[in-house]
């Protein structure tokens, strides 16, 4: 790897004890099924190696929408990732991959009021299903989980939308599930992950989050990169080789966080810290082709990654 690189990972959020490691796959740390599947980056360009994020020209203040506006508008007051096929369902906003039959990625807003779950609220009543909506060319369908070995993963959670049955049964539309590798992810880190989330909605006034696929490449032994993954079922759905998730947290005081995290689709050490796949938001960007939450101004973020920014 060469010294450029090197540092251009450092500098995007990747360095440290685990950070360059585990997407070369050569930590020594944790030897395991994971250390194989990590990629090499090289998505790190010049410019985010300079920062360029940083200096984008955005509103200081993104204030919230009025208490009886749609609920998409909350769930996207900090901006849309993409938009293409984008659906908005009762609770959670999805742009959807018809080439891939899963998401592009999905938005979330979450709150102490609104993860509270409903007692009369039963997940176990709620059953994967086709999404309808889909034109069936393009839709994904339980048979091509059957017997696949990979779990139907939520790319929105149904514990983040437990608070009506109608809430919790659109999280089990197939068009919002993503093959999950099922023991060491799904659930395991991938819940973890999840839980995490839901945590920072009790501390916080506001969490908003966006999830989803990627695909990256690795080198092969003729030193070349290439972008493989599996496909499943009749309808050949793709299966990611890691996830993303990028969450901003809001107090009541106004002040944001930011948190990015990509995890590979593996069976991963219950004993590796969440904090291990932090990612600089901007590779992932890159990676996905997809812009997070860019009406924010990022200098108004007073933590990136659990770090205090200096200019704060």
């Amino acid at each position: 790897m060469s010294k450029f690189l090197q540092r251009g990972l450092q500098l995007a959020g990747l360095g440290g004890a685990m950070g360059v490691g585990w997407l070369l796959g050569n930590n020594g740390s944790h030897k395991s099924s994971i250390l194989s599947s990590f990629p090499v980056l090289e998505t790190v360009s010049a410019a985010a190696i300079q920062g360029s994020i940083m200096n984008m020209e955005v509103a200081d203040i993104v204030p919230p929408p009025a208490p009886n506006a749609p609920r998409i508008s909350q769930i996207m007051r900090f901006g849309f990732p993409g938009l293409t096929n984008v659906r908005a369902l009762e609770d959670y906003v999805i742009s959807y991959d018809t080439r891939n039959r899963l998401p592009y990625w999905v938005c979330e807003h979450l709150s102490a009021a609104n993860i509270n779950k409903n007692p009369e609220v039963d997940r176990s009543k709620c059953t994967f299903h086709e999404d309808l909506s889909i034109h069936e060319f393009f839709r994904s369908e339980n048979s091509d989980y059957k017997g696949s070995g990979f779990d139907r993963g939520h790319m929105a959670a149904a514990g983040n939308h437990g608070t009506s049955l109608e809430t919790c049964q659109q999280t089990f539309l197939l068009s919002n599930m993503a093959p999950q590798v099922g023991k060491g992810f799904n659930r395991d880190k991938w819940n973890e992950l999840e839980k995490y989330c839901r945590k920072k909605a009790r501390q916080y006034e506001n969490v908003y989050l966006c999830t989803g696929p990627l695909y990256l490449p690795r080198r092969e032994d003729d030193g070349k990169l290439y972008v493989k993954y599996q496909v499943i079922g009749q309808n050949h759905v793709a299966v990611p080789t890691h996830f993303f998730k990028v969450m901003v947290c809001e107090a009541k005081t106004g002040e944001l966080e930011l948190e990015s995290f990509v995890l590979p689709n593996v069976d991963i050490d219950n004993g590796i810290p969440l904090s291990t796949f932090y990612v600089s938001t901007d590779v992932i960007e890159r990676a996905s082709g997809l812009l997070f939450f860019d009406k924010i101004n990022k200098k108004k973020f007073r933590q990136i990654n659990g770090k205090t920014i200096g200019w704060f």
